[in-house]
């Protein structure tokens, strides 16, 4: 079983460092054929709007705050539901099913609650870029 291991690192360390030379290698083929192309294209083509234009704003502040509160919700009403369901795991004497039973709860409701934080993300970047629009 340890020599499997070692053989696993292994190809996870060779595979990292490969797939990043392969990221730089590609990314300067990429830009020289940009280049090429861009000397073929006539100008107007350019006015149109195609060139990329970076954003002046950024949601990733309100999408980890989304996934965050999700997340806190989530957790608080796995609390509320294993106080409602289980009452012998708060008394001390809860066997294995209960255990169990709790470790389901606090799970799914975390995904939920995450799952929820995004979508309403989703939901608040879609209207910001109608209206930007």
């Amino acid at each position: 079983m340890e020599e499997l291991m070692i053989g696993a690192n292994m190809a996870i360390v060779f595979g990292v460092i490969y797939k990043v030379f392969e990221l730089f290698v590609c990314r300067r083929e990429r830009m020289m054929l940009i280049e090429k192309m861009g000397d073929k294209l006539p100008s107007e083509t350019f006015k149109n709007g195609i060139m990329y234009r970076p954003s002046s704003f950024s949601f990733s502040g309100l999408r980890i705050g989304c996934l965050l509160l999700g997340l806190g919700a989530g957790l608080l009403t796995g609390y509320f539901l294993v106080c409602v369901t289980q009452q012998s795991y708060f008394s001390g004497n809860e066997g294995w099913a209960v255990n169990e039973a709790v470790s389901i709860i606090y799970g799914a409701c975390v995904l939920l609650g995450g799952g929820l934080g995004l979508v309403i993300s989703y939901l608040i970047e879609k209207e910001q870029w109608k209206k930007n629009k």
